[in-house]
């Protein structure tokens, strides 16, 4: 009996020995896994939970700080920011509607409030705010109930969204037009306060703020919680230049379309943002930095103190590579000359020109003109606003100014070398005539030069149809080899014909290329007749020949720059924009130089196209001209498919090392195709003679961009607030 126990005793003793161990090993993994999370916390993951708690404790503050400033290459001012003053109120996450609307109404006897932006939803949710007891009448229970228990599995959500919709129903226009003016303006006030987010000031009132509403309200900012007075900043437009484009104003802040994308980069959805061109394209550099506040906090959550950590900072500065006076003596010259060519008769289709001039060697843009004529209906006048950016989002047949092109075409794919000859007679396709204006009817041997100089379209053709492995022979059944369109548009495409140009602005266009439904139509591309251009992409085009082959990207950005810290001279270089190649074409030099040549001779030569109004001229020049027999489809939608013409000129100075190339565009100009027009062609010597008039009026008086300490200029008087509505182009 005694071995008995003592072996039960041993047996009893080993389990709870090994029910210890059992234990102590649970409590030595449990406090491992605890040991080695701790770790993982505070070593792999220590880094990303502080920068947590900072986000949950740090604040982007909303505080208006100054956009950066727009200049032109010479330190004109293009967009400036006007101070004004401004009431903001800053809500709180504990701060209650009685609370905020306790402040509208003392707010609205210390200012006057706009009541424009007051909406019928605005009214009916105002009313059911200032009279509950009604509104709780207008809806019963059981009506409620019954609602509720017609589908068992609507959730509260949507019984709520139903108790509103049916309360703000019955809410009468009669009990709506019982809201005094008074009560009205603190409904004003009060949408504003609610339209803000928690912790980040709103602007109540930031337009119109008089000296004595500035004053009454910061005389009682402490009996206003939330209320403060400060200054915020207008962007003003000194130029009326739409590629510069415009900014959002607070109340509509951030685009809806792009809300998700600003709010992910720390903005408040009523920010002013740049919402077109070279404001929305530059948005990130000119908005400068929101300071930055840290919340201290109560055991309730609550905001007991708040400390700037950051002060903000206003955006960087802009320098444009527009010169300003130039782009205005441009935009007259263009403006005239459009108006003068719709003075004629057969001018109905004519309503808008362009002009693009930029440096072939760098990209920088000194000019970007674009002229639109509309009408007023009211009064059935003309008027003439600025149509900038259809230099780039608008294209249309070229004409003879590819001619160029075509001809390095020749070279590159082996069709002809410099100096080939080939007659210039009327063709013969079929039952098709094709011919060149100067020589309708005649036989003349033409060279390469002359071909240029003269415009021959049949020396094009044929280079087309080389290009297409055929030999052109009278009365021949015509077909190209498959491919050829192809192998010409990506000829044209190295010259930045029909492809992007790279310009650093939004919303380029590339143009149209149709199908031609015979092979003879492809001929029609070597001559500019098919496909449509750009200005900015013509302007491109004429640059790589004259810089000897390379296409440079446009550009409107020239410089960036801190902000000023003087107000008389520009901030310090932040960086500078330099120019990118994109690519260059596949002739040699020796071949550029021989079109080069003939591109002068248009000018000089004693056959040039446009020789009348060059020949004068005390600088060299060299270019191309170019009338495209066109198809109207434009704004007049009853006069689609009518015969008209463009004119268009390309060309560039001074010939020997070219300084600034240009395209000019009259698109569907007349549709009297028996007469000469010059406006083209006297455009492109009007704006070079400004050019190189302006450029000796600089010398004379030091103006230059190579300044270390630029001084600040106003570019004019002329002021475009950014509230103030856009004039509609009719596209």
């Amino acid at each position: 009996m005694r071995k008995l126990q003592v072996k039960q005793n041993t047996k009893h003793l080993a389990v709870i020995t090994f029910r210890m161990n059992l234990l102590f090993f649970a409590v030595f993994f449990m406090f491992s896994l605890l040991i080695f999370r701790l770790g993982y916390l505070q070593i792999v993951k220590g880094e990303e939970y502080v920068r947590e708690l900072e986000r949950t404790e740090e604040v982007r503050v909303n505080t208006s700080v100054p956009r950066g400033r727009i200049f032109d290459r010479y330190g004109r001012i293009l967009v400036d920011n006007q101070p004004e003053n401004a009431i903001t109120y800053t809500k709180m996450q504990t701060t209650k509607t009685a609370e905020m609307l306790e402040i509208a109404q003392k707010l609205s006897k210390l200012m006057d409030q706009p009541l424009n932006k007051i909406t019928y939803r605005d009214k009916l949710d105002y009313w059911i705010l200032i009279h509950p007891e009604e509104a709780k009448e207008k809806v019963t229970k059981e009506e409620m109930k019954a609602f509720r228990d017609a589908d068992e599995d609507i959730e509260t959500k949507a019984v709520n969204a139903e108790h509103d919709r049916r309360v703000r129903e019955r809410i009468t226009e009669a009990e709506l037009a019982a809201l005094t003016d008074k009560e009205l303006e603190v409904l004003a006030i009060y949408r504003e306060m609610m339209i803000g987010y928690n912790l980040s000031p709103q602007i109540i009132k930031g337009e119109n703020v008089t000296t004595e509403e500035f004053a009454r309200v910061s005389e009682m900012l402490p009996d206003l919680p939330g209320v403060n007075t400060t200054t915020d900043w207008k962007r003003v437009r000194l130029t009326p230049l739409a590629i510069l484009g415009r900014t959002t104003v607070p109340s509509k802040g951030v685009p809806k379309s792009d809300l998700n994308f600003y709010l992910a980069r720390d903005y408040s959805r009523n920010d002013r943002v740049g919402e077109s061109y070279f404001e929305a394209q530059y948005e990130e550099i000119l908005q400068g930095e929101k300071s930055v506040v840290k919340n201290l906090t109560n055991k309730k959550g609550q905001v007991v103190e708040m400390m700037t950590t950051f002060d903000g900072e206003p955006g960087k500065d802009l320098v444009a590579t527009i010169d300003i006076e130039f782009q205005q003596k441009a935009d007259a010259i263009l403006e005239r000359k459009l108006l003068e060519l719709k003075s004629f008769g057969q001018s109905d289709l004519l309503d808008r020109a362009f002009l693009v001039a930029m440096n072939p060697k760098t990209g920088e843009l000194l000019s970007v003109v674009g002229k639109k004529i509309e009408k007023n209906e009211e009064t059935n006048e003309q008027y003439v606003i600025d149509y900038s950016y259809g230099t780039f989002t608008t294209a249309y047949e070229a004409g003879s100014t590819v001619k160029a092109a075509t001809v390095l075409m020749g070279y590159n794919e082996g069709v002809i070398e410099p100096g080939t000859v080939m007659l210039d007679a009327p063709m013969k396709i079929g039952n098709i005539t094709l011919n060149t204006l100067f020589n309708k009817f005649g036989s003349v041997m033409l060279d390469d030069l002359t071909a240029l100089e003269k415009s021959s379209n049949v020396y094009m053709f044929k280079i087309a149809m080389g290009v297409g492995g055929r030999t052109y022979a009278p009365g021949m059944r015509f077909s190209l080899a498959k491919g050829t369109l192809q192998t010409m548009r990506n000829e044209y495409a190295q010259f930045g014909l029909g492809v992007p140009t790279g310009v650093d602005l939004p919303g380029e266009t590339l143009g149209y290329q149709a199908d031609p439904d015979t092979d003879v139509k492809m001929l029609n591309l070597a001559i500019g007749q098919f496909d449509t251009y750009t200005p900015l992409q013509l302007a491109q085009y004429i640059s790589t020949i004259a810089n000897g082959g390379y296409r440079i990207q446009p550009r409107l950005l020239k410089e960036i720059r801190k902000p000023s810290k003087d107000g008389e001279h520009l901030g310090q270089v932040v960086d500078e924009v330099t120019p990118t190649i994109l690519n260059r074409i596949e002739n040699s030099e020796e071949e550029i130089a021989h079109v080069q040549e003939g591109l002068r001779r248009v000018y000089f030569g004693g056959g040039g196209s446009a020789r009348r109004q060059f020949a004068t001229a005390d600088y060299t020049a060299a270019g191309k001209t170019g009338t495209a027999q066109v198809v109207y489809y434009g704004p007049q939608e009853e006069k689609y498919g009518t015969d008209t013409i463009n004119f268009v000129h390309v060309g560039y100075a001074p010939f020997e090392d070219p300084e600034i190339a240009y395209a000019i565009i009259y698109p569907w100009a007349t549709t009297d195709f028996d007469t000469y027009f010059p406006q083209g062609n006297e455009t492109a010597r009007d704006l070079l003679d400004a050019y190189f008039e302006l450029k000796k009026k600089y010398a004379t008086e030091g103006v230059t961009t190579s300044k270390v300490t630029m001084p600040i200029m106003r570019a004019s008087t002329e002021k475009l607030d950014e509230d103030q509505a856009v004039e509609t182009v009719n596209e």
